[in-house]
């Protein structure tokens, strides 16, 4: 506020100056006094006399954008100012820094009541605090198109508040103003989202027009996740959803063939050799997405996902096996644990780095099972069920 009463104080003199050089029409002289005083009803009504009288009088609108922005009536300011630049540049700076300032006040506001909402425990109290953070941002942009920065920050309160419909719009216009890598990220995760809700949504009612939605959805985030790839060809999350997205798009062969190509580009990126190996497993390529998780792995050792999927294509490895031993009669065959068993140091490994993670010790509680590992099944069963309760 310290700045717009600067502002002010430099509307004042700006009247002081032309007073002694030309004559200013009553309405204006009105509008500056009424403005000493604050009185803004008045100075608009003055103001609006002036611009009907002399629809050319930059100044006019220029005083009449800075009232309705004391007002916080920021479609009418935006309007004015238009106005006073459209006739002339004289007031344009000036404009430009009171806009400015006024996108710095909305935004921190916005920003205050974004915090409030997160830090409320009460849930109606939360959602009014992050519709009043929408509020301010979206005057925010109304104030100052170009900044990205407001995009980034209303996207990230519609999604707080699980408004992922509302939230594309402000990402995608952080895609178009800076190809950002978090509006790549964000609009091609909902967009994937949608699509899988469709897809299983599809699997219950069998509606036909559900699984064509759900095919658009998937189709749209591979578009804009591999424009996503070109900017951003090393981000796990990027490369993780656009696999997916492949997948639901029943495009098996198309995500094969591009991270095979990653991977014979690059072979130390881990996450290409981890998105590939998804890909393989998906298609119970088990052997090839054994190779490529272990070379993730070798890559970065402390690399989590891949760790936990080079177990779970152990786990699934092995159970194909005790499943193909059934339907052939051989019942005596062991071969199916030595995959369980390579399985085990990896999942070890994960529960650790993950020990808040119930499914995580229920996976591993049947691993010991398999493996005659009883006491050490019960404990991982135990632990399983103290973290859900």
């Amino acid at each position: 506020m310290q700045l717009k009463k600067l502002y002010i104080a430099s509307i004042l003199l700006i009247g002081i100056f032309f007073t002694g050089f030309q004559c200013s029409s009553t309405e204006l002289t009105s509008a500056k006094l009424y403005i000493q005083q604050k009185n803004y009803d008045k100075a608009v009504e003055s103001l609006k006399k002036e611009v009907e009288k002399n629809p050319q009088s930059d100044e006019g609108y220029y005083l009449l954008g800075a009232v309705y922005a004391e007002t916080e009536q920021y479609d009418n300011m935006i309007d004015a100012f238009d106005k006073s630049v459209a006739i002339s540049d004289k007031y344009a700076q000036t404009i430009r820094d009171y806009r400015k300032q006024n996108w710095v006040d909305l935004h921190n506001r916005g920003v205050n009541f974004f915090n409030r909402g997160t830090n409320t425990t009460n849930k109606d109290s939360s959602e009014i605090y992050f519709n009043k953070a929408i509020t301010s941002f979206n005057q925010a942009i109304k104030v100052e198109p170009d900044s990205a920065e407001t995009y980034k920050t209303l996207a990230f309160v519609y999604m707080r508040n699980q408004k992922y419909d509302e939230a594309m719009v402000p990402l995608q216009k952080l895609i178009d103003k800076e190809q950002s890598l978090d509006g790549y990220k964000f609009l091609g995760e909902i967009i994937y989202v949608k699509g899988n809700e469709l897809k299983n949504k599809y699997q219950e009612t069998k509606n036909v027009q559900d699984s064509l939605e759900a095919l658009d959805y998937f189709n749209k985030a591979v578009n804009i996740l591999e424009q996503a790839r070109k900017k951003y060809p090393d981000d796990e999350d990027i490369l993780l959803t656009l696999s997916n997205a492949y997948i639901g798009a029943n495009k098996i062969d198309v995500a094969m063939d591009a991270f095979k190509a990653g991977v014979e580009k690059d072979p130390t990126n881990q996450y290409y050799r981890y998105n590939y190996g998804v890909l393989l497993l998906g298609s119970d390529d088990f052997q090839g997405a054994e190779q490529q998780f272990l070379k993730a792995v070798e890559i970065d050792p402390n690399y989590e996902n891949a760790i936990y999927n080079l177990a779970v294509t152990y786990v699934k490895w092995g159970a194909n096996l005790s499943k193909e031993a059934d339907e052939k009669g051989q019942m005596g065959s062991t071969e199916y644990k030595e995959k369980y068993q390579k399985a085990l140091p990896y999942l070890e490994k994960v529960a650790q780095m993950k020990q808040e993670d119930p499914v995580m010790w229920e996976l591993l509680g049947k691993v010991y099972t398999v493996l005659g590992m009883q006491d050490d099944a019960q404990n991982a069963f135990n632990k399983a069920d103290q973290l859900r309760k």
